[in-house]
């Protein structure tokens, strides 16, 4: 959305519109536009508001039933945190002591939201003249936070005692030929630079900093303390604490969010020496992927009664059966050699036409080799293609459901 639009959309008349469109429908939205169109509504606001309605509908993932009443870019609606972890990260920083948190890089403002609901002020700050303007509209139901546009380097930090810093990792798409935003690998490329946010969240009582989940262990600051968060099975973030946000001595923890629980893992709780290695047992185990990133996979070793397949891939295997948000379970049905027509002939012979492939240390493309088995039969399975010690192998196994 340009300023234009963005213009046209918050007048009476633009603000009407987008709540008469109410809910949008992919398969109507032409002859939707037409039909408002001749009603006499400009282009420029008719493709505004049928854009947001569209956006609207994709957040309802992130956001829920709030969605409904926010405003959206697509790069801001993509790169928003999801509305449960933001939470998380306002009560992580509210109960550090903060009273007045700056959001530096606060994009449409889902961040800052969840700041408000918890923290007596915050000042939200995105270099970004239209999403500054509606990062000021999702916000205008709280008295005690404000948006405003500027780079985070310009803001004060004498005025704030916690921040939270999102820098920008993906480049504007209308920077680029075909219009897409291309995502950034160099930490100094973000804005802000990530040095200068890490310097920055040194300043204050209390900071965190939101980065891609593929962050290098060996990139963690010192005095950081990392967290890798899944929500709802997907890896959505790592974000480094500092100073009274840090909780704990552990540098490397895990937070996995579903279903109205959470759990949290440090490296504290994994165990004295390697894992044991071995062929599989009766169940096969991912843990889930903010434990796999922060390399916790042996902390769950010990209640699982576990051991590893391979010492460098994260799959274990136990006669015990655990059922567990950490953990997606298989039951094994046979162990196969890495060769398609052992593994079709195994297949056919149990039925089995659909298969989910699943692969860790096995150089193979997972539909490639479906096409490969050409199966027909009504069963389903999974197949794990793998190493067990110094052996590529393949494993049939069965999903177990959770709970």
């Amino acid at each position: 959305m340009d300023r234009e639009g963005l213009a046209e959309l918050l007048t009476p008349e633009g603000y009407r519109l987008l709540m008469e469109i109410g809910e949008y429908s992919s398969s109507d939205s032409l002859a939707q536009g037409e039909r408002l169109r001749k009603e006499g509504h400009s282009p420029a606001l008719v493709s505004a508001a049928l854009t947001q309605a569209q956006l609207r509908q994709a957040a309802r993932a992130k956001f829920g039933e709030f969605a409904q009443d926010m405003l959206f870019t697509r790069d801001g609606l993509e790169q928003a945190t999801r509305l449960p972890v933001a939470a998380r990260h306002a009560h992580r920083l509210t109960a550090a002591g903060c009273e007045h948190i700056a959001d530096l890089g606060c994009g449409i403002g889902g961040d800052a939201m969840a700041l408000a609901g918890l923290a007596p002020r915050v000042t939200a700050v995105d270099a970004d003249e239209v999403t500054a303007a509606i990062a000021t509209f999702n916000l205008r139901h709280f008295d005690n936070a404000v948006a405003r546009q500027g780079a985070a380097e310009d803001f004060d930090l004498g005025q704030a005692d916690g921040l939270w810093l999102d820098p920008a990792r993906r480049q504007a798409r209308g920077r680029r030929s075909r219009g897409e935003a291309a995502r950034l690998f160099d930490p100094e490329a973000f804005s802000p630079p990530l040095s200068w946010a890490v310097g920055a969240a040194r300043e204050v009582r209390a900071a965190g900093i939101k980065l891609g989940p593929a962050l290098p262990h060996d990139a963690i600051p010192e005095d950081a303390q990392a967290q890798w968060v899944s929500h709802g099975g997907d890896v959505v973030e790592v974000a480094l604490w500092f100073g009274a946000a840090r909780h704990g001595s552990a540098r490397r923890t895990a937070l996995v969010l579903g279903d109205g629980e959470s759990i949290e893992l440090n490296e504290e709780q994994l165990p004295q020496g390697d894992v044991p290695a071995g062929e599989p047992a009766g169940y096969l185990y991912e843990p889930d992927g903010a434990i796999i990133r922060a390399g916790l996979v042996g902390a769950l070793a010990g209640p699982f009664e576990a051991h590893q397949l391979h010492p460098s891939i994260a799959y274990l295997s136990s006669d015990r059966l655990v059922r567990s948000p950490l953990a997606a379970v298989w039951q094994v049905r046979d162990v196969l050699p890495m060769n398609v027509r052992a593994v079709r002939d195994r297949l056919r012979e149990e039925g089995i036409g659909t298969v989910e492939i699943k692969k860790r240390g096995a150089d193979i493309v997972p539909e490639q080799v479906r096409k490969q088995l050409r199966l027909d039969g009504p069963g389903s399975a999974t197949l794990f293609y793998t190493r067990i010690g110094p052996a590529h192998r393949v494993i049939l196994a069965e999903r177990i459901p959770q709970g």
